[in-house]
């Protein structure tokens, strides 16, 4: 993620990228010499004249470099989740929200334009059934597959059709959860989540997360509104009403675009409706968290 972001970045005219710090050296310089700056550690980056950071670290590495982000009152952008839990991104929340740093998050669906459309359907037909879904391989670090170092998929992965789920269909109030457990001696990331989620609005849900299956298969929402039928990817929306089924595919990269807005916002414009600051993010991450602890005990959790 954080090459990702970094080839964006240098793609930008506006933008000039100063340096790269990574914990294993010779990534740092990889990457470095692939976008023609420095290689440095990271106090030695935060020395330097930034106007903002961009944080890509796995879920167990968040923390203290937040925090030292923070206090050299940098804004800062940080990749999805939050955490392998809950208590860090809390903390973090709590130091931003203090010192009034602008934040981004990287739930980069939010920039699309069929996202934008949804939420116009939404708010006319309001959803009473949310059905969420991500189906796919184990990923290959190996950190994805310790729970205590990714969160699990659900935190990991499926945070994504959450986030949309809440943006759609309104806060999440109640979750119920029940797990399958990992078929691999190696992984302890559970094969399956089930859950039941209850929405404050009174609609209802589920969410289906899998990583035992050789192969990505679907990851995405379906909703079904008073008056209408949404189905959201990250790469198409069909809306069904009365008058028919229409099917559109993104005229947006928001890969690209979620960079974009935090820069535009940096530099002075306006706020992009599909930014996503640090706040809003940990009310996906709870809710995420919140799944997989009652996954874990079989007992409902209110998220938060």
């Amino acid at each position: 993620m954080g090459a990702r972001h970094g080839r964006t970045l240098t793609g930008l005219d506006d933008v000039e990228l100063v340096g790269v710090a990574d914990a294993v050296p010779a990534a740092a310089r990889a990457l470095a010499g692939e976008l023609g700056v420095p290689a440095l550690e990271p106090d030695e980056l935060l020395r330097s004249r930034l106007d903002a950071v961009w944080l890509c670290v796995p879920p167990f590495a968040h923390g203290e470099l937040e925090l030292a982000v923070v206090r050299a009152g940098l804004p800062l952008f940080v990749e999805k989740p939050l955490g392998a839990g809950l208590a860090v991104a809390e903390e973090v929340a709590a130091a931003v929200a203090a010192a009034g740093v602008p934040t981004a998050t990287g739930y980069h669906w939010r920039h699309l334009d069929t996202v934008a459309a949804a939420r116009e359907v939404c708010a006319a037909h309001p959803p009473r059934l949310v059905s969420a879904t991500w189906l796919d391989k184990v990923p290959p670090p190996a950190w994805w597959s310790r729970a205590d170092r990714s969160g699990g998929q659900v935190v990991e992965q499926a945070t994504h059709v959450l986030d949309l789920a809440r943006l759609l269909a309104g806060e999440v109030a109640e979750v119920q959860a029940v797990r399958a457990p990992s078929s691999d001696p190696g992984r302890d990331v559970d094969d399956a989540t089930a859950a039941v989620l209850r929405f404050a609005s009174g609609a209802v849900g589920t969410l289906a997360a899998a990583c035992a299956q050789p192969a990505k298969t679907r990851a995405g929402l379906e909703l079904s509104c008073a008056g209408a039928a949404v189905e959201l990817t990250e790469t198409a929306l069909t809306v069904t009403t009365a008058e028919g089924a229409d099917r559109r595919e993104p005229a947006v990269d928001a890969r690209l675009a979620v960079d974009r807005a935090f820069v535009d916002l940096l530099t002075g414009g306006p706020r992009a409706d599909g930014l996503v600051d640090y706040a809003e993010a940990l009310r996906t991450h709870r809710v995420a968290v919140a799944v997989a602890e009652s996954a874990r005990t079989g007992a409902p959790v209110r998220p938060g």
